[in-house]
This record gives structure tokens, C-alpha cells and sequence, in this order.
């Protein structure tokens, strides 16, 4: 792991690093996070969003929970992952996979009622691009639509600092070749600093596993 400057990443980046590792990212990433069943627990919308859905295993979640669900990725190979498994697993008739930034969504305004941006906002930098993500994600949310954001925190017993820092983590695929990627590691005040300089309104914050959660509504 090595510190990296605050512009380590560029979309385009970001694509090719999860273009080289879908294959095997996916396989390890078969099951949902428990915060986010917890949180999809007892809502429900007509259109739900996916924010950095990679293989689908939260599409799949959201797709018992709405209508329709689009999910959206920078990587390609990431979304044929996620068109794979809900083809697979029954749920391909709910959901729509969308190449796309988190900078710059493919969503129209208001028309979300339901979202998950799980494990994404770190890849992103610098700062205004995070900021600028979260603007995006509270322009698609429904006036009375909900969403959960969650980043990595120096609250990780793996990090032993207090303020937010960017970092390269390597991805070892089969064979042992590593792959970098960039995340920003927020110190939890960091993450409320970022929420609150965004169209987002934080319903509630909490750190969990050591990541930063934070329950979010539009403004």
C-alpha cells in the first residue's frame, strides 16, 4: 500500500483498473453487504439506482425492492459481470446495466426513489470530483427518494491514522500479478465535511466494519 497525490485517478483510470481484474473481482464478491440488506430493509420504490454496481450483487437486492433498477459503472467488463449473474440468478427483467460516471450520471433528475453508492466515492479523485459525485447522486434522487453512501475509513483496522488520506491498494490476481487502485481513506469527519458541502442531506451517519454509512435524501 503506498500514498499516492490527490490526482492518482481519472475515470479513465479507474475503467481500466476494474477492465483487468471484473473477471476475478467478481468472483469474490458474491454476497451482499449486510448494511445494505439492513438499509433496503422495509423501503421500497418504482426506480432504484445501483451507483457503482459492479457485478450486480446489490442490483440483485434493489430488484426485490422496486419496479426497475438501473446500475451504473465506469467498467464495462464489470456490467457484463453484472448482466451475467441477472441472467443467472433471475432478475434481468428488473434491472438495466449503464456504462457511466459517477461524475456525471446517466439519470435524469428526480426519478430515483431508492439508491445504494456502496465502496465507490473513494475511488474518486481529487476532492471536487467526490463532491461533485454526490451532487450528481442528490440531482437523480426523488424528492422524498433515499440513498445509502458508503467509503472506507480510518476507522479500518488495516490504517492507523487519524485524517483522511489517498493510498494505492493492490488487487492480486490469480497467478500473483498486482493490480493498483486509488482510494481516498476518509477520517470520519472528512466524510460529514463532504456530505455537507454537497445537495445531500444526512439522515443518518455512522461508521460500521470500518467504513463511513451515511443514510442521505436530497436537499
Amino acid at each position: 500500500m503506498n500514498d499516492e497525490g490527490p490526482d492518482a485517478s481519472t475515470p479513465t483510470d479507474l475503467r481500466s483498473t476494474y477492465d483487468r481484474i471484473a473477471a476475478h473481482f467478481s468472483k469474490t464478491r458474491e454476497y451482499a453487504w449486510p448494511e445494505v440488506a439492513s438499509f433496503l430493509d422495509g423501503r421500497s420504490a418504482d426506480r432504484a439506482l445501483d451507483l457503482g454496481c459492479g457485478n450486480g450483487r446489490h442490483t440483485e437486492l434493489l430488484s426485490e425492492r422496486a419496479e426497475t433498477v438501473v446500475g451504473v459503472d465506469v467498467s464495462r467488463e464489470l456490467l457484463r459481470e453484472a448482466a451475467v449473474r441477472a441472467r443467472e440468478r433471475g432478475f434481468a427483467d428488473a434491472a438495466d446495466f449503464v456504462h457511466g460516471d459517477a461524475g456525471a450520471l446517466p439519470i435524469a433528475d428526480d426519478c430515483v426513489g431508492l439508491a445504494v453508492y456502496v465502496a465507490t466515492l473513494h475511488h474518486l479523485s481529487p476532492r471536487a470530483a467526490r463532491v461533485r459525485s454526490l451532487n450528481e447522486l442528490a440531482r437523480a434522487l426523488a424528492p422524498d427518494g433515499v440513498a445509502l453512501v458508503s467509503v472506507w475509513s480510518t476507522a479500518h483496522d488495516r490504517f492507523d491514522r487519524v485524517e483522511g488520506f489517498d493510498t494505492t491498494v493492490d488487487w492480486t490476481l490469480p497467478g500473483g500479478e498486482t493490480v493498483p487502485r486509488y482510494y481516498h481513506i476518509y477520517s470520519p469527519d472528512e466524510f460529514d465535511a463532504d456530505l455537507a458541502a454537497s445537495r445531500l442531506e444526512p439522515v443518518d451517519v455512522d461508521v460500521s466494519s470500518g467504513n463511513c454509512y451515511a443514510v442521505v435524501s436530497s436537499e
